[in-house]
């Protein structure tokens, strides 16, 4: 574990250089792409999003593709498709652009349901199946998805069994004034992304990760976590609480936290630390919390502070 730890400073630091000045954002996404899961990205466009994706794929030499969801997009301009060869007369099949190791699907709610829900089966399973074949995607596999407030004209919320498989949701917000002015003075002549080095490869990455799952969890703790997500079930403003799947993704998030630190275990703390970006967005309030005000994040927040800590 600790030569698999020396990479990380480099990786804060390489992350750095191409989004200063939002350090909580870039442990996101470490803790994101360590505990092997998606990450959801809720912002305005031109904070960074794409940059820090590609910042990442520079870091550890993985592909990285791109693709600007829209209303017209179709399953088949994600997935790929068989295309008849008229050389022989047989279809072959053209792999689409999720066949990468980070997808950037941008604006991935201005896509139809029907498109979004492509997605769904690489996410879970690392897979697609298309025309009875199943395909293996690369490994590593991470969607980075963005997207935008639902008040913007043009969207369409995502689905909550979408949502349940995105491990992580969080914004990058706006820079401060300092950091948006280091940004314009490191960007005077040059790209910073294009000083971005690799730290690791994709065999350092699927290290990491198989590291991640070694942490310790102490049966107190791994209770203390469990009573979380079991309460957001029978919360009275709360209509749809956290799946088992968002206990998983819980218990891995807060492992790959333990890891960052260099810690061999987890602690209580590293469940709070994440316990909302991991489990808010899995979330659907009751019609009178959400007429009343109240959000997933508090309501989250509210049932950290009320869960006994173990000793």
């Amino acid at each position: 574990m600790t030569d698999l730890h020396r990479s990380i400073a480099p990786l804060r630091q390489a992350l750095g250089t191409v989004l200063s000045g939002r350090p909580e954002a870039i442990e996101l996404l470490l803790l994101g792409v360590l505990s092997g899961g998606h990450v959801l990205l809720e912002d305005v466009p031109g904070v960074g999003k794409t940059t820090l994706a590609r910042a990442l794929a520079q870091c550890f030499r993985l592909k990285c593709t791109r693709v600007q969801f829209t209303p017209d997009l179709l399953p088949s301009d994600i997935l790929g498709a068989s295309v008849l060869d008229p050389r022989d007369g047989s279809f072959r099949f053209h792999p689409g652009p999720v066949f990468t190791n980070i997808l950037l699907a941008d604006e991935l709610n201005r896509a139809s349901p029907r498109t979004q829900s492509a997605l769904l089966e690489a996410m879970n399973e690392a897979q697609t199946t298309l025309d009875g074949t199943t395909h293996t995607l690369p490994s590593p596999f991470l969607v980075l998805a963005t997207q935008n407030p639902l008040d913007s004209a043009g969207t369409h919320p995502l689905p909550e069994a979408q949502l349940d498989r995105f491990t992580l949701r969080f914004s990058i917000g706006y820079p401060s004034d300092e950091a948006e002015l280091a940004m314009l003075m490191a960007r005077q002549t040059r790209d910073p992304l294009d000083a971005v080095s690799p730290v690791a490869d994709a065999e350092g990455l699927v290290a990491m990760q198989s590291a991640v799952r070694e942490i310790t969890v102490k049966p107190a703790v791994a209770r203390y976590l469990q009573r979380i997500t079991a309460e957001t079930r029978r919360h009275p403003d709360l209509s749809l609480g956290a799946s088992p799947r968002a206990t998983l993704r819980l218990f891995r998030v807060a492992q790959a936290r333990a890891f960052l630190a260099g810690r061999g275990f987890v602690t209580p703390d590293d469940v709070k630390a994440v316990a909302v970006p991991t489990l808010a967005h899995r979330l659907a309030l009751s019609p009178q919390s959400r007429f009343g005000g109240r959000s997933t994040s508090a309501v989250v927040l509210s049932i950290v502070e009320r869960v006994d800590v173990p000793v």
